[in-house]
């Protein structure tokens, strides 16, 4: 019998990790607030799965059984059945606890509630319902079908029995997992790229270097796939802001203090790839 997974949230992320998980044989619901999101959810998994079957990667019977595997709801209820839940909302708090109080009142008892998390302490999360044990972050990477990596994070009170079945979880839909043992905000990858995309913002602001030279600097220097303010830019100013923000308050390590820069750009609503311009120019 096909194991059931719940997506909360439709974005970019949630579609990815829906996606990736009905390749994988997982019978998805994707739950979103509006029937909007929940379409354009669903026609990014299907763009994305016709490039895999055009490339090759995939054959076009794969592809139309792996979006057959996913159904969709505006009903936070859909995900009642469901083995593991995925959370993928907005990297805010509040929301994220809001979420969970309410699937802790509707999942099973032995369900797996996962957050997907980057930056905000996942024991905080955990809090908001009556079985923290069960709770536990799956950190994916965008986009979620091309990125190998996936995140572990124990919280406080994760259990031994939970990680494992995140760990199954991640690795059947074909990610290499790493496991936070400790629930620093930031864990240990958005901690990393929030220092050195901190660093490369002030290096910019302050003139040392160009946008362009700091990111050759880090391609070439380093072997990085892409640099720290083209990443910035990929991902969203906003987003790592945002990101950048929570370690250091949670912290209090000044090297996660974003620049002013960075903080007017957002003001301005120049939030990289998504607006047109960022460290660059779209």
């Amino acid at each position: 019998m096909a194991k059931k997974l719940a997506v909360v949230g439709a974005g970019l992320m949630g579609s990815g990790i829906a996606q990736v998980s009905a390749q994988a044989g997982w019978d998805v619901v994707l739950r979103d607030v509006t029937d909007e999101a929940l379409a354009r959810g669903r026609d990014a998994i299907s763009t994305s799965l016709e490039k895999f079957a055009a490339k090759g990667k995939l054959s076009t019977d794969e592809a139309e059984a792996a979006l057959a595997r996913i159904t969709t709801s505006t009903e936070l209820d859909a995900v009642a059945e469901a083995d593991v839940v995925v959370e993928a909302v907005f990297e805010k708090i509040e929301v994220k606890r809001e979420i969970f109080a309410a699937l802790d009142r509707l999942v099973r008892e032995d369900a797996v509630l996962a957050s997907n998390t980057s930056a905000i302490p996942l024991t905080k999360i955990a809090a908001a319902t009556e079985r923290p044990e069960r709770v536990v972050g799956t950190h994916f990477f965008s986009p979620v079908p091309m990125m190998a990596l996936c995140e572990l994070v124990r919280g406080h009170l994760t259990s031994d029995e939970t990680l494992a079945a995140a760990r199954s979880f991640a690795e059947s839909v074909g990610k290499t997992c790493i496991v936070v043992n400790r629930d620093v905000a930031g864990f240990v990858t958005t901690r990393l790229i929030s220092a050195l995309v901190v660093e490369a913002a002030k290096l910019e602001e302050s003139g040392v270097a160009s946008a362009e030279d700091i990111d050759t600097a880090c391609r070439l220097g380093f072997g990085h796939a892409m640099g720290p303010l083209a990443t910035t830019d990929l991902t969203g100013v906003d987003i790592l802001l945002h990101a950048t923000d929570n370690i250091h308050e949670e912290s209090k390590d000044p090297k996660f203090a974003p620049p002013e820069s960075m903080r007017r750009m957002v003001d301005a609503g120049d939030l990289g790839r998504k607006s047109g311009r960022g460290y660059y120019t779209y």
